[in-house]
């Protein structure tokens, strides 16, 4: 919380010349996300989302604007991934953010370069903002956890080793892609209980997943565990992830060594990468675990974890089926949950990963597994909303769904908000789903 009191850059009062800014539902001053984008005409680059302009942190090296530290950090972060700041660490980080926010600031420098370091964001493209190079999804929210289990596991929803050990599986980097990519539905064994066999064909049961994305920063050498206390040094930004899942597929193949081709066909993250000092006032007590549960061991427990470990982060998701879109009527809002239900903090994640001396990378990325909520409107997925396909969903314009049909655009969207704190968003994780090869 000091932070927070002495950072400049979350000041509530601070300004930007840059109008369309102050007020901004996603990207204010306070928020300064980064990508990779490219202007019309221009190729990818590092850049910075304010407002609705994208500030290119190359051209603003090339107009001289940065110094020291600042334009270290500013040339790792101008080429065609963000690794290289990333693994750069915190003070990098920081140091940019702090020279790109004075910059931006009412009465900053970079005003009168504006036409040099600025791009309409409605005419740019968007480019995945690192080069992915492991992807570990964790299933951190415990309320999925007893959900899906009862729907999967009647008698024993909650397996003895998850309040003990922050489960997770390794899947698949390569598929990782961008926000508003393609998607086709999968293919697959399949098999229902009233058939003798399984089949080879479409997803029948395909859903998503609302999940928090973790970006790691700098790495950690082999055999070398990151301690809990130097863990949040590891973690460089987030975005939203939407682990596509083909139910079916997974409940067939999951046994006995877990998920494989149900969940590795594609993974999508939003384009912005939130940095943790953009979400320094949004930080939250993690909450006491329920009475009875076990405290968690002592290589997963600090006292600054749990005081400020937590994160207040409002998710929304939202389908758009065809016919809205040919209606033109809006998205329906099919849930919405709070971060804070998460059973492990990020720095829990984090530490456990490496418990064994396994090595994270700069670029890697870890999933928060599906940010569910305990009452009806607070699912993470369909799974869990229409009770394993056992109950159709309301989409308020006589449409139901079970799980999602071809066609279907489903949109999440996240934001922080608290009282004298300006709000800030993490923009839009999309994707429509197109019918299998």
């Amino acid at each position: 919380m000091n932070e927070t009191m002495h950072d400049p850059t979350l000041d509530p009062t601070r300004t930007s010349w840059v109008a369309s800014a102050n007020g901004h539902a996603e990207f204010p001053i306070q928020n300064l996300p980064l990508g990779v984008f490219a202007p019309a005409g221009g190729g990818p680059r590092g850049g910075i989302a304010i407002g609705d302009s994208i500030f290119d942190i190359g051209a603003a090296v090339g107009c001289g604007l940065f110094a020291g530290a600042a334009l270290a950090a500013a040339q790792e972060a101008s080429g065609r991934s963000l690794n290289a700041l990333l693994d750069a660490g915190s003070a990098a980080r920081r140091a940019l953010r702090r020279a790109v926010s004075d910059l931006l600031a009412t009465g900053g420098a970079g005003r009168a370069y504006a036409a040099r370091i600025l791009h309409d964001a409605a005419a740019c493209t968007a480019h995945m903002p690192v080069q992915v190079g492991n992807f570990t999804d964790f299933f951190a929210g415990i309320e999925h956890v007893i959900t899906a289990g009862r729907i999967t596991r009647p008698d024993n929803p909650v397996l003895p080793n998850y309040r003990y050990v922050p489960v997770a599986y390794h899947s698949r980097a390569s598929s990782v892609r961008l926000s508003g990519s393609p998607l086709k539905r999968p293919n697959g064994q399949r098999k229902r209980p009233d058939e003798a066999a399984p089949s080879f064909g479409p997803c029948r049961n395909l859903d998503y997943e609302i999940e928090l994305g973790i970006w790691i920063g700098p790495g950690n050498p082999v055999g070398e565990p990151i301690p809990i206390a130097q863990a949040p040094h590891h973690i460089a930004g987030f975005s939203l992830l939407n682990d596509w899942s083909a139910r079916d597929i997974q409940s067939w193949e999951s046994q006995p060594l877990g998920p494989f081709l149900g969940k590795s066909f594609s993974s999508f993250v939003s384009p912005w990468i939130v940095t943790p000092e953009a979400l320094a006032p949004f930080r939250r007590a993690q909450p006491p675990r329920p009475d009875g549960d076990p405290a968690p061991l002592p290589h997963l427990l600090d006292g600054d974890d749990q005081a400020h470990g937590g994160l207040d982060i409002d998710f929304e998701v939202y389908i758009h089926s065809a016919r809205m879109r040919a209606e033109g009527t809006p998205p329906h809002r099919l849930s919405t949950v709070n971060a804070s239900v998460l059973y492990w903090t990020v720095a829990q994640m984090v530490t456990h990963h490496t418990s064994n001396g396994c090595n994270l990378m700069p670029g890697d990325l870890l999933g928060t597994g599906t940010v569910s909520g305990p009452d009806v409107g607070t699912e993470g997925c369909l799974l869990e909303m229409s009770r394993g396909g056992q109950k159709a969903i309301d989409l308020g314009n006589g449409e139901t769904r079970h799980y999602l049909v071809d066609g279907d655009d489903i949109v999440f969207r996240a934001h922080c908000r608290r009282p004298g704190m300006v709000s800030i968003g993490f923009g839009e994780c999309r994707g429509r789903i197109g019918p299998a090869s």
